[in-house]
């Protein structure tokens, strides 16, 4: 009596710990169940046509390009606003917190921001002297000072067209009393160019004179440029003044010969259309600077001025002054008498004295005279400035046309043109020449478009085809299957005999149920079908037998 009571109590006492002794197991017998194994195929489906919904959503959405990062939670729902506005989607990165928006949408995105002034959090300029607390020390506010000066510079430099973005530092010394000790100020730039441009000299050194203008005492030898590519753009005075100067010379041969090549392309591109010419020309530019002086004079000079005095005996016939003076001052004077001029030595019998010298004269015994004249002074300088043209030559190659040649008059005509557009002198040993020849391309399109790989479209295209293609691989490898397995499994599930002959006539044994256990009759079908059931469900089996143990020691 007391073993029967005790024993369900054992049994149950070990029956629990059984349930969840081995997890898997239990698994396995789950999956073994007649219900779970039917509907097995169909859960393979499912899971297989979630998965290739995951791929399409995750290769059908175009990747996400950072837009913004490191904005405050205010601007972010101003700049997330706005996009919306605009029918933009945009998302927010969890691991970094910048917010993104689709490849084909960024440009569009940044237009519309820029025309709403978005985002407004980040100041810039002299903006920032406006947020220094009262009481700041002098060398914060110093440096406040500075960064201001860099974001105004840098915001300058921005405005050229081909700079997309630039950074500018400053290095400001502190300020002396003693003349040793003081040091010169001095920058440094980093820009950002857009895609496929470039800086030229000139604008290089607009923000060389622009960046030393701004601080007082720098230089412009004290300023340097670095592209995103870190290649130096800015040039010193010092040690390259020589390559400096050798490269003003080169880009003014450049300029010369462009100019020429475009008047070659203004006159033949009617003629020929576009595409069907070629033409190069070589100038050789004196640029070399001289400077002649020269002076001349003339042989015959004119007197401008003479000084001089002489000395003489007194004339026969005087009388020697004497008396009281100042008592004959009211007599008349003496009668006077003429005498013939005497002919000057080494002159005509004629009495006119010659030009520069004087007569004999009886009562001079000396002379002594100086005498300055005026010559003839020329004075020419000549300057010859650089830039005339030594020597050009001219290379014109035609098209062949698909039919036919050229004649040699048409050809002969085209070089008279080109050497009336270029200014051809045979002095200078110009030379011109113009060949006719067909070209090694079929056709030379006037204005190519982008190539087919460059097309926005391209990407999502690919996107999409590869989605299709993973969900087509899905179905028919995976999806396809199952089903054709799920409807095998049906077709095999109706009412079947308990033995089947197989091909040799041997009786094989079909899988048993539960409806062929509840409708077999005689003990002999019944100790048949359950000895088959058992075969193929032993787990159930074994828990018929348990309950039954169950019930009969209730």
């Amino acid at each position: 009596m007391s073993t029967a009571l005790t024993t369900p109590i054992a049994s149950g006492a070990t029956a629990l710990p059984e349930r969840f002794a081995n997890p898997l197991q239990q698994m396995r017998g789950m999956l073994a169940q007649p219900a779970v194994r039917r509907s097995l195929p169909m859960i393979l489906m499912v899971a297989l046509i979630g998965a290739a919904a995951l791929a399409w959503m995750s290769l059908s959405s175009a990747p996400q390009k950072p837009l913004f990062s490191g904005l405050p939670d205010a601007d972010k729902a101003a700049v997330t606003s706005a996009l919306q506005q605009g029918g933009i989607a945009s998302s927010i990165d969890e691991g970094t917190g910048s917010l993104t928006v689709a490849e084909e949408d960024y440009s569009r995105a940044r237009m519309l921001l820029a025309g709403q002034g978005l985002p407004k959090a980040a100041p810039g300029g002299y903006a920032l002297l406006d947020q220094l607390p009262m009481g700041v020390s002098r060398a914060v506010e110093g440096e406040r000072l500075r960064q201001a000066r860099e974001t105004e510079l840098a915001r300058s430099i921005q405005e050229i067209d081909a700079v997309a973005d630039a950074r500018v530092h400053l290095a400001t010394p502190e300020q002396s009393v003693f003349v040793r000790d003081k040091a010169a100020p001095s920058a440094s730039v980093i820009v950002k160019l857009q895609a496929g441009r470039s800086l030229s000299d000139a604008q290089v050194s607009s923000i060389v004179n622009l960046v030393a203008s701004s601080v007082p005492g720098m230089k412009p030898d004290a300023v340097t440029i670095v592209d995103q590519l870190g290649a130096l753009l800015s040039k010193s005075g010092g040690a390259d003044a020589g390559e400096a100067a050798g490269d003003k010379r080169i880009a003014f041969q450049r300029r010369v010969e462009e100019k020429y090549r475009q008047q070659l392309t203004q006159l033949l591109t009617p003629l020929y259309g576009a595409g069907n010419f070629t033409a190069e020309v070589q100038a050789e530019v004196n640029l070399d600077e001289t400077q002649a002086t020269r002076e001349s004079y003339d042989k015959q000079g004119a007197l401008r001025a003479e000084t001089g005095s002489w000395t003489g005996n007194q004339a026969p016939g005087a009388a020697a002054p004497g008396g009281i003076p100042g008592a004959l001052s009211n007599t008349p004077p003496p009668a006077s008498t003429l005498e013939a001029p005497q002919p000057a030595i080494g002159t005509s019998g004629d009495a006119r004295p010659v030009a520069g010298g004087s007569g004999v004269n009886g009562e001079k015994q000396s002379d002594n005279y100086q005498r300055a004249y005026d010559l003839g002074r020329e004075v020419s300088v000549t300057r010859n400035m650089p830039g005339t043209v030594r020597r050009l030559s001219v290379a014109v190659l035609l098209r062949e046309p698909d039919k036919g040649r050229r004649s040699g008059l048409e050809v002969q005509q085209v070089t008279d043109l080109v050497k009336s557009a270029v200014g051809f002198d045979a002095v200078r040993q110009d030379q011109v020449t113009v060949i006719s020849r067909k070209f090694a391309g079929v056709e030379v399109a006037v204005e190519s478009g982008p190539a087919w790989y460059d097309n926005a479209w391209l990407p999502v295209l690919a996107r999409n085809a590869t989605a299709i293609l993973i969900a087509l691989l899905v179905l028919f490898l995976g999806v396809r299957p199952l089903a054709k397995a799920l409807m095998k499994k049906r077709e095999d599930a109706t009412p079947q005999q308990m033995l089947s002959v197989g091909a040799d006539g041997i009786a094989v044994a079909a899988p048993i149920g539960l409806d062929q256990l509840a409708g077999a009759r005689a003990m002999d079908d019944r100790l048949g079908v359950v000895r088959g059931f058992t075969r193929d469900n032993p787990a159930r089996a074994a828990l018929a037998v348990r309950d039954m143990i169950k019930a009969d020691a209730k």
